[in-house]
């Protein structure tokens, strides 16, 4: 008798945690889906001695039916400019053209050149859009705190026909907002872990942010930092802010 009134608590909490997951994820895909920003600030890598080293960037994405696009402009110092332009779709065709002064055309990033970045592997061009809330392997982990925030903590994992650079992400997700407070994301091929950390989370507009993002690698000192200075977060951005062409305009 107790094995069966155990069966049955198990499967009377079965459907509650899929429709927790259900919940959790749709947060995150909603704030992907209806993005619509401009924002400029800089990318910094923070040496171990404590050196700086800062580009000058701006950034401006939109959700398409299907496809999130976001143009990266690094616009200083001159010797580091360069156009990235991502195009994430939630079926995994994931893609990155990528353009520098006196190019006459932008060219595809190969998949093994993603996780490079304008200031190393620290915070690649793939970091900055996320895939991960629509690869097919979801899972609930737990709630748990992190600092004063309560989070539900996620595992997501990718299909076969996902373009990344990693095998698996777990996102602390913060249980009232859906917006994370830290990611861990594991390369695949091996041992590294990244982890970014969201500072500075504010409301605008009825959208969530971070002033800051803190991307490090686990066990070796430094870091690189995404600090946004200023932007707008209804931006009205349309197909035409992000035509193939603008990319070899400089």
């Amino acid at each position: 008798m107790r094995s069966l009134a155990l069966l049955a608590l198990v499967a009377a909490c079965l459907p509650a945690r899929a429709a927790d997951l259900h919940a959790i994820l749709a947060t995150p895909r909603h704030r992907i889906e209806t993005a619509d920003f401009r924002i400029t600030g800089r990318l910094v890598q923070v040496a171990p001695s404590g050196n700086r080293t800062s580009d000058s960037l701006s950034i401006r994405a939109h959700w398409f039916p299907g496809v999130l696009r976001v143009l990266v402009e690094i616009t200083a110092p001159p010797a580091a400019r360069e156009h990235i332009l991502l195009e994430m779709r939630p079926d995994g065709r994931n893609s990155i053209l990528i353009a520098h002064p006196g190019d006459a055309e932008p060219r595809p990033l190969p998949l093994d050149q993603w996780s490079d970045g304008p200031l190393g592997p620290v915070f690649s061009y793939e970091d900055f859009i996320d895939p991960q809330y629509f690869w097919p392997d979801q899972s609930f982990v737990e709630t748990t705190t992190f600092g004063a925030r309560n989070c539900n903590v996620l595992k997501s994992s990718p299909g076969p026909q996902d373009r990344t650079r990693y095998s698996q992400v777990e996102s602390w997700l913060d249980t009232k907002i859906g917006f994370p407070v830290q990611v861990h994301k594991s390369v695949k091929g091996s041992a590294r872990e990244m982890v970014f950390t969201y500072l500075g989370l504010r409301q605008e507009a009825g959208v969530w942010s971070a002033s800051q993002i803190e991307a490090r690698i686990v066990g070796r000192p430094g870091s690189t930092l995404l600090l946004i200075e200023r932007g707008s977060p209804r931006a009205h951005l349309t197909l035409q802010d992000f035509r193939p062409e603008l990319l070899t305009r400089f």
